[in-house]
């Protein structure tokens, strides 16, 4: 993807971020905004799938650890609506277990990015996973702070 198509898509985008504690916030919103992206916010679970059912964002940033409604819990109420069924739902968390990877999966994520934020990796993440992009997985080289459903293995799979 060239960067003038990567900018234009930017643009069109709008990105929901989800995080209860504001530094998070201000960061992920603000270094979004300089990346061209449209930035809604919310900081819990609450907010956030009312947000996304008045807003229908293109991609959602969710942290996990939240009070109220976690981001687990947050994102099965937003997969429960038919019209939210496919949005991309990213996981931002300080979490780097296997446990929370598969429970972030198995609640419907569609990826996952542990803190400290590698912008450079999120924005090549958000392009992949936003429909009729031309990033694949191959653009994104493989390590522990990102990850695609495919690349966890269940206990079943081990099996």
């Amino acid at each position: 993807m060239t960067e003038t198509t990567a900018a234009t898509t930017a643009s069109k985008t709008t990105v929901l971020v989800v995080d209860d504690t504001s530094d998070n916030l201000i960061l992920l919103s603000l270094s979004l905004q300089d990346m061209g992206f449209r930035v809604l916010t919310a900081s819990n679970g609450e907010e956030a799938v009312a947000v996304a059912l008045r807003a229908h964002p293109d991609i959602i940033l969710m942290d996990i650890a939240m009070p109220e409604l976690d981001g687990l819990g947050a994102t099965r109420r937003i997969r429960s609506h038919p019209e939210l069924n496919g949005v991309p739902i990213v996981g931002i968390t300080a979490f780097e277990t296997d446990g929370f990877r598969r429970a972030a999966f198995d609640a419907g994520f569609n990826g996952y990015l542990t803190k400290p934020i590698d912008f450079d990796r999120l924005n090549k993440l958000i392009l992949m996973l936003l429909p009729h992009e031309e990033v694949t997985t191959e653009d994104l080289v493989a390590d522990e702070t990102t990850e695609l459903p495919h690349d966890v293995t269940t206990e079943l799979d081990a099996a």
